[in-house]
């Protein structure tokens, strides 16, 4: 609101940039570097020692609006100031993770809406989009980091900072899931989805190796055009076919054939509990 600070239209008249600076449509915005209010007084005191001339009225708008838009008295903890990563300017790779998510269920609510073929497709390749410019789709040149590390904020001028945060890993848990046509619904696991990829499938046979519910070391040979991945640690082998159904394993290798895409509540909370009963389970999806 330059009306408020006078002071600031006749800094923007005067080409300078050291306060605020337009952007290409229109919009004013306080110096990025600033992370605190004594930083914008700073500034005003070297422009009035290179021979601007202002007031005390002039310099006490110009804090006040510094101060009224960026609220900084509200913050808690070691945020009294924006330092580094945690300033203006920054990507916040959490916030970033959960819009990718957000994007997911727009997906699938589309879906299961009978949106058109062209609407799905289109927000697909939002999520896709979304989706590569974050961590292991990206080489560590890039990223400048681990890419596979969840970072929490990135400033324009460096690389991924701040690593361990939980807020990225969440979503990135439950994104993953539904790129591998898994979800959960009035607590039974769902199998398909819009989201599961043709690149996903194996394009020759493989050995997949993973932790078994007892914790010891397991393996299960997968074919051409299959892929397989564990949910609770239980072993789920997704192949293409016809009609969609679910085959459940239990420990003593019995074997139940289930029609359609929806896991039983029962059988999906003993997966949830991990309670052992449920050895592998084998997933037909359409194609």
């Amino acid at each position: 609101d330059l009306k408020r600070a006078p002071l600031l239209g006749r800094l923007l008249d005067a080409g300078g940039m050291q306060i605020v600076e337009r952007d290409e449509r229109g919009g004013v915005h306080f110096n990025g570097a600033f992370t605190k209010v004594d930083d914008v007084d700073f500034a005003l005191t070297k422009l009035e020692g290179a021979g601007l001339a202002m007031s005390e009225l002039e310099r006490d708008q110009v804090t006040n609006l510094f101060v009224e838009h960026f609220e900084h008295h509200l913050f808690t903890g070691r945020s009294g100031g924006m330092y580094a990563y945690e300033g203006i300017g920054s990507i916040y790779w959490h916030m970033v993770s959960k819009l990718l998510l957000a994007v997911s269920e727009v997906v699938q609510d589309a879906v299961a809406a009978n949106a058109a073929t062209d609407t799905i497709d289109a927000l697909k390749v939002c999520y896709e989009d979304i989706r590569a410019g974050i961590g292991f789709n990206k080489p560590p040149a890039v990223y400048g980091a681990f890419p596979t590390d969840p970072y929490s904020h990135t400033p324009g001028f460096a690389g991924a900072k701040q690593p361990g945060m939980t807020g990225q890993v969440k979503e990135e848990v439950l994104t993953r899931l539904g790129e591998m046509g898994l979800s959960v619904s009035q607590g039974c696991l769902v199998f398909g989805g819009a989201l599961l990829r043709d690149t996903e499938w194996l394009p020759a046979a493989a050995q997949f190796n993973f932790i078994d519910i007892s914790g010891a070391p397991s393996s299960l040979m997968l074919d051409a055009g299959e892929m397989g991945f564990t949910f609770c640690q239980v072993p789920i082998v997704l192949r293409r076919g016809k009609q969609a159904s679910i085959v459940v394993c239990d420990g003593d290798q019995g074997e139940i054939m289930l029609n359609g895409d929806v896991l039983p509540r029962d059988i999906s909370h003993g997966i949830f509990m991990k309670r052992g009963a449920v050895a592998r389970l084998t997933v037909t999806i359409p194609r």
